[in-house]
């Protein structure tokens, strides 16, 4: 995979080339990572990227031409472009696998009151938001993808099983997790996982995650078919809660 980052920061994402699984995995190989700086296509003396919106308002907007040149300078035919956007979709695990199958990515990363809507509607693929919040700019969004994506590349984690059990994998949030030392601050390992009884172990995994699911975020419960046992797991739950 390749993912290019359209932003006026690029030095932002200096650290990431070194960032625990990231850094690892771009000097395996695995893929590869660019910026390009969107100021360098201004034609403007001054490198001047921002206009003040038609129809008067507060801000300033990202004007079109540099960011179609950039855009362009690096753009193939397999390139899938994302803006991110506080007015976007709402990035989800599943659509970081769906971005984790394409050759080639192009995340533009705005600032200001945004960018002009003329490259949202002929050059983008998908607009992206992270949550309901605004931020600052692109670059933190930018980077929470790049960071979702890239785990998810084969060869990148140690095997497949580093993430189909995390949060979200499979619709669910993740079990609790335990290490050493057994007893800490007189607070104890739950004794199941010290059975050595992987078929229970794998029942309380699986409670465990239904009912931090159905406490912290039961949203997810209705996007998700549960199975007969997990509906029967489910009104346990509810009838102890």
């Amino acid at each position: 995979m390749k993912i290019d980052v359209l932003t006026l920061f690029p030095e932002f994402f200096d650290n990431l080339r070194n960032f625990s699984v990231i850094g690892r995995a771009l000097e395996k190989g695995l893929f590869s990572f660019n910026t390009v700086n969107i100021r360098d296509y201004s034609k403007d003396k001054h490198k001047r990227v921002d206009d003040y919106p038609y129809g008067g308002g507060p801000g300033m907007v990202m004007k079109p031409e540099p960011i179609y040149e950039a855009l362009t300078s690096i753009k193939g035919k397999d390139s899938f472009v994302i803006y991110l956007s506080p007015k976007g979709k709402l990035y989800d695990q599943e659509t970081a696998k769906f971005l984790s199958n394409k050759e080639h990515i192009i995340l533009l990363c705005g600032h200001y009151e945004g960018i002009d809507n003329r490259i949202i509607e002929n050059y983008v693929d998908m607009v992206l938001s992270i949550g309901d919040y605004v931020l600052t700019g692109g670059e933190i969004p930018a980077m929470v993808v790049i960071d979702s994506v890239v785990r998810l590349l084969p060869g990148v984690l140690s095997s497949e099983e580093s993430y189909v059990d995390e949060s979200h994998y499979n619709g669910l949030l993740e079990y609790p997790q335990y290490t050493r030392p057994r007893v800490f601050n007189g607070f104890e390992v739950p004794e199941i996982l010290l059975s050595g009884n992987h078929e229970k172990i794998s029942k309380w995994r699986k409670y465990q995650s239904l009912k931090n699911t159905y406490l912290n975020r039961p949203d997810l419960l209705e996007k998700r078919e549960l199975s007969e046992e997990e509906k029967r797991i489910l009104e346990e739950i509810k009838m102890q809660k």
